[in-house]
């Protein structure tokens, strides 16, 4: 199973943003978005490569993603 979490406000602390105002001024985008990115589940393509371009990131790296095993329901039937 995989485990996606946005670390937007991450990215924009590591760069020295002091507002995500100012951030979603640059980039293009609704401030509501920037606001609600790390709480949201899914994102708008387009949104995801306005931002990581900015940042002189990947897609990936928008996101903590972690692979976490699931435990075989086969051997704990047994």
């Amino acid at each position: 199973m995989l485990i996606v979490k946005p670390i937007l406000k991450q990215w924009l602390d590591e760069r020295g943003y002091k507002s995500q105002q100012a951030f979603a001024k640059e980039v293009g985008i609704p401030q509501k978005t920037i606001n609600n990115f790390d709480d949201s589940v899914q994102h708008k393509t387009t949104t995801l490569f306005k931002i990581a371009r900015h940042l002189g990131i990947t897609v990936d790296e928008l996101f903590h993603v972690e692979e976490i095993e699931e435990p075989d329901t086969d051997k704990v039937k047994q």
